[in-house]
């Protein structure tokens, strides 16, 4: 065994490795990229094929495939990944998975680097029946990651891994075992129909034997060490966490100085009911600790009816349900309901200007945006996922709406069609790749004539420059087809296109007017590479 002090996503790579994983695929996106992007590197020398996919429907797609081959895969995704590939992920749930799959998906409470919403993922556990296992720290991030490829073998089902920012991105030693490297494993299709198609009748019966699949789970869960219980088991007072919580609630009793019992989940779904039962008799007051929706306070309530329905249970009428939690927000919850003092910390507050994200030095975007501006003042300008978000912040102030990747040009669509308002939809490379190819299909059919402006840098940057299917280069650095977003739209039927290079202001100004004033939808493609990129080539 090898003792390393490892980032969360790191010690994932390595408990995926040990696991024997075959194939990795999924999409960047923070807080979980650096499992791609590293993966990418030593894929060749350890014998697994890696894959950034154009979005992560088809990221799970691809490992579905590789799982019912035989192969072991992973896929990893940001939280709002999994709202793109949950139309595979559901009837996966009823197929089950041949080979194991895990499927990392790494939430970000308080949205330091998500735009669209602050997405619990477990709420997904619901709706698929799929377990889930949270870990509070790198160790367990190894050790979760080792144990859900253990789950999925022995289940035959995807497990998810979920993950928060500080997990992912939280730096522990870490002990684990270095996995050897391998020849790269070449599986085999056994054609199975009865158990791969989801088609009536036979889809009923997979439900049924996935809800008596997920009875056999929770019998598991209640004999994992996973789940485990701290401190004083006889105390009157009780804390259930789960994930990163438990580091909080450790830290708040160490802070009051109170004993009291710490039940702490590492299965999400399905809960260990048994375990709870047990651990909530004799309670007199319980403290559930999680971030966001209080999913783990509703179960408790529900069990805690038959086995000790005087519990006084609090949960998130004493925490927030809003943003990340820390230790110093469950140290004042646990102060209240024990009648402890603790005086918050509090900082003297200076005023401050704001710092807010800003585009790189000589990023093409510093282009773009003022020449839009002053072009079309009245025009309703999209924006979307990527660098270009960072036009709806001062000093650009540009974007009208902001939703999620691909949607500028699909609002931007309905807004033409009611309104007779000009529209500008800008959307980057890597996103037209991802799901904008469709929105764009869409206004060609429906006789639609929004402007559309992509950045080609050459790259997806935001996410930290992983490579795109417009770039000729797969994820390990192999030569592959250069796709070309003007071609694309032009089989699209896109008839108004041009490609330039918006640092030639003049020219894209007079593109601007000129494409405005169409009746179909038109493109203009701003070929320009990213800053950061153009630097990194020059000293390689």
């Amino acid at each position: 065994m090898k003792k390393e002090i490892l980032l969360g996503n790191d010690a994932i790579i390595k408990g995926a490795l040990i696991a024997g994983v075959d194939f990795v695929s999924g999409y960047p996106g923070c807080p979980s990229a650096e499992i791609g992007d590293e993966f990418a590197k030593i894929g060749k020398e350890k014998g697994v094929y890696v894959e950034w996919s154009t979005n992560e429907k088809t990221g799970l797609e691809a490992a579905i495939g590789a799982s019912f081959s035989g192969l072991k895969s992973l896929v990893n995704m940001k939280s709002f990944g999994i709202n793109v590939c949950s139309d595979a992920l559901l009837p996966l749930a009823y197929t089950g998975t041949k080979a194991p799959m895990v499927i990392v998906v790494a939430d970000d409470p308080s949205c330091w680097s998500s735009a669209q919403s602050e997405q619990n993922s477990r709420a997904y556990a619901y709706l698929s029946h799929i377990p889930i296992l949270e870990p509070a720290d790198p160790q367990e991030c190894y050790d979760y990651t080792k144990l859900g490829f253990e789950i999925s073998e022995k289940f035959n089902t995807p497990v998810i891994l979920r993950t928060v920012t500080r997990a992912a991105h939280q730096r522990a030693i870490v002990e684990f075992e270095e996995a050897k490297n391998k020849e790269k494993k070449i599986g085999e299709f056994i054609k199975n129909p009865h158990q791969f198609s989801t088609m009536p009748p036979r889809i009923l019966e997979q439900k049924k034997e996935l809800l008596e699949k997920v009875k056999k789970i929770s019998a598991f869960a209640d004999k994992s060490k996973i789940n485990k219980i701290i401190g004083d088991k006889k105390s009157k007072i009780g804390i259930i966490a789960s994930g990163i919580s438990f580091l909080y609630s450790m830290e708040a009793l160490e802070n009051l100085q109170i004993n009291a019992s710490v039940l702490k989940l590492g299965f999400f779904y399905p809960l260990p009911e048994k375990l709870i039962a047990n651990f909530i008799k004799g309670k007199n007051k319980l403290l559930i600790v999680e971030e966001l929706d209080p999913y783990i306070e509703k179960e408790i309530i529900r069990i805690a009816k038959g086995v000790n329905p005087k519990l006084k249970i609090y949960g998130k009428e004493v925490l927030s349900e809003i943003g990340e939690l820390g230790a110093e927000d469950v140290t004042v919850a646990l102060a209240k309901i024990t009648g402890k003092n603790f005086k918050k910390f509090t900082v003297k507050k200076i005023d401050l200007p704001k710092r807010t994200a800003r585009l790189c030095e000589g990023c093409p975007y510093w282009y773009i945006f003022p020449t839009i501006k002053r072009v079309a003042p009245e025009a309703i300008i999209g924006g979307d996922i990527g660098c270009n978000m960072i036009g709806g912040l001062a000093p650009h102030s540009l974007h009208d709406y902001l939703f999620c990747m691909g949607a500028s040009i699909g609002i931007s669509h309905g807004v033409k069609k009611s309104t007779n308002q000009k529209v500008i939809s800008l959307m980057g490379d890597g996103t037209f790749f991802h799901s904008g190819i469709a929105g764009l299909i869409n206004t060609v059919y429906n006789k639609s004539n929004p402007l559309m402006i992509v950045l080609d840098n050459r790259i997806t940057a935001m996410t930290g420059h992983q490579p795109n299917p417009g770039m000729g280069k797969t994820s390990m650095g192999e030569d592959t087809e250069e796709l070309k977003i003007e071609e694309i739209a032009k089989a699209c039927g896109v008839k108004h296109i041009k490609v330039l290079d918006p640092i030639n202001i003049q020219e894209f100004e007079n593109t601007i007017k000129e494409f405005l004033e169409k009746n179909e939808v038109s493109l203009i493609v701003c070929k320009r590479i990213c800053a950061l990129l153009a630097r990194r080539q020059k000293q390689q």
